[in-house]
Formats: C-alpha cells, sequence, structure tokens
C-alpha cells in the first residue's frame, strides 16, 4: 500500500521537467508508463490478484514484502518467474491493528522501530514512528530484507516502500535509500517533485511526474477514472502504484473497508477495456528494468553479484 499523501492523484499529472525519455532510449513525446502492483505478499488474496495482473493484465512489475505473512509464496512466484521485474517494497510499517508484521531484524537491534507489541507502529500512528525511529535502525532493517530477497537468489530490479506517508519531510530517509539503491545495483521509486527534480539534476533517469496511488483514486467509479487518466496520460514517463486485490473473506476480514479499492483495481488491470485504450493511445507500458540499466550505468560503486536463480526450499 502506497498511501502518498491526500490529493496525490491529481498531483500525479502535474509536470515536471520531462528528462527520462532520452535516458530511456525513447523520443521527448513518448508516452511511457509503469503500473506496478505493491503489497505482494501481504495476504493470499492480494498475492492471487497481482499474480492474475501479472499474468492476464497490464501490470508489468511488483513490489515484495518481505516481512508479511505470504512473503514466502509471493518469492516462490517470483523465483519461477524471474521475467518479472520486482522491487523490494522496504516495509517498516502496518496497516492495522488485526493483521500485523515485524521486523526481519533482531527486536533487540531496531527497537525504535517497533511498537509496546514488537511489531511495527501501524498506519494511524505513523506519526509516532517517524519521531522515534532512528536512521541507523531503518537503515539495518532495509539492509536485512534486501539481503533476506538476494540470499533467496531472487533478482530484484529496484526499491519502493510501503506506507511511509510523510517521508517527504525526512530527507536523511530519502538519501539513505539512495545510497542503497546505488550500492545494490538497483533503481528507486521517487515521490515527490523535489525528490524527482533533485535526482533528475544527477543525471538518475526517474518518473517526470509524482505517483499516481490508486488508494486516492477510491473505489467509486474506479474503472472510467482510470481510462480517463489513460485518455489524459501525458508524455514523459508516468508511475502508478496499484493494489490489486481479490475481495474474499481473507482480504474483507483484513480490510473491511478497503477491499473493494483492491478489487476494483484489479477489476480493471485485467480488463479488455485497459489493453484496449492502451493500445489506442499508443502508450508504452515498461517495468524498472530499462531505468535499473541506467542506475547501473550512472553510479560509480560496484555493481552488486547476485546470486544464480535456485529454487527456493518449501
Amino acid at each position: 500500500m502506497q498511501r502518498l499523501s491526500a490529493g496525490q492523484g491529481q498531483e500525479a499529472c502535474m509536470p515536471v521537467n520531462r528528462r527520462t525519455n532520452p535516458h530511456l532510449g525513447y523520443p521527448d513525446d513518448a508516452r511511457l508508463l509503469i503500473i506496478n502492483a505493491d503489497d505482494f505478499g501481504m495476504c493470499h488474496a492480494v498475492n492471487q490478484a497481482i499474480i492474475g495482473t501479472l499474468q492476464e493484465g497490464v501490470v508489468r512489475s511488483t513490489s515484495l514484502m518481505v516481512p508479511c505473512p505470504w512473503y514466502l509464496h509471493a518469492a516462490h512466484f517470483l523465483a519461477d518467474h524471474p521475467e518479472i521485474s520486482f522491487a523490494i517494497h522496504l516495509t517498516v510499517i502496518g496497516d492495522g491493528a488485526i493483521y500485523r508484521w515485524g521486523p526481519v531484524t533482531p527486536h533487540d537491534r531496531v527497537p525504535s522501530l517497533v511498537d509496546e507489541t514488537g511489531r511495527f507502529y501501524i498506519f494511524d500512528r505513523m506519526a509516532e514512528f517517524f519521531a522515534r525511529a532512528r536512521l541507523d535502525e531503518l537503515e539495518w532493517e532495509f539492509r536485512s530484507q534486501i539481503e533476506v530477497v538476494l540470499a533467496a537468489g531472487l533478482r530484484p530490479t529496484h526499491l519502493d516502500w510501503h506506507s511511509l506517508r510523510i517521508i517527504g519531510g525526512r530527507p536523511d530517509i530519502h538519501d539513505m535509500m539512495f545510497r542503497l539503491a546505488r550500492e545494490y545495483g538497483l533503481a528507486l521509486r521517487v515521490a515527490g517533485r523535489s525528490w524527482i527534480e533533485t535526482l533528475q539534476g544527477r543525471g538518475f533517469p526517474t518518473n517526470d511526474y509524482d505517483i499516481l496511488d490508486s488508494y486516492g483514486l477510491g473505489a467509486t467509479d474506479k474503472a472510467a477514472r482510470y481510462a480517463h487518466l489513460l485518455r489524459e496520460l501525458p508524455a514523459g514517463l508516468s508511475e502508478w502504484a496499484v493494489h490489486p486485490g481479490l475481495d474474499t473473506p481473507e482480504l474483507l476480514a483484513i480490510e473491511p473497508g478497503d477491499a473493494r479499492i483492491r478489487q476494483a483495481d484489479y477489476d480493471f488491470l485485467i480488463s479488455q477495456q485497459a489493453k484496449d485504450i492502451i493500445r489506442e493511445e499508443g502508450i508504452i507500458l515498461l517495468d524498472y528494468r530499462a531505468l535499473q540499466a541506467v542506475w547501473r550505468e550512472k553510479t560509480s560503486l560496484p555493481i552488486v553479484s547476485f546470486a544464480p536463480l535456485q529454487k527456493m526450499s518449501s
């Protein structure tokens, strides 16, 4: 779940300087779009929906949540499908009070990241989390999540994050994630016009517009809203952070208020309507491999040597 900010859906189409197309070998007027399915590993209903949108729909990449209960199911799928671009969805926030997760790192090494239950702070306590979280402990946990994925023989293409709604007020966290992306030879999801302009100014290709968060679109008339956004997609690189899910009893129990939002995402993303509009409008769907290649060229640090892909044990 991205949940960047209120009103973020409108900000997604406010332009900054379009600088990414030439980096990726496209003309300035090309309309490029990354549709990334967030929260892979959260629960079975979300996993099944993401798999469906990757295999039958218009989603081109996903984001893997290492600390979550259904991580192994998602990781096994990615091991069997190495052609799929995916992020490590850096996770230090939980969503709600009844379905929780905690750090990969031993708790005594990251005490500022956990609440009184020993789990991550939930979304509604975001401000409290940011007031307590130590940068060194955040980096330790982020590294632990990255290393879990690499140790499984998986090959991520980028880093992004889960629900860090007020990350814009913590430039130190921005800088740390940027360092990690460069160190591990990955691209980085970038949100907020200031951050976009900063990294593009350093020569790193990013989305040219702020991320569109599908939670900001709600569930009502979602297909019509998505269709309009595709018809009006500007030139340059855009990214949509979508959240497909199936409104099964499992998801309705976990997210009784949000299951409809996830189901509406799923319905549109696998629809013939979505495929037809993308074709009619000449929109080019990308994943993060194109950005990762340029990020690796831009960094002066050695590229991480990934372990050979291996079948994961049960």
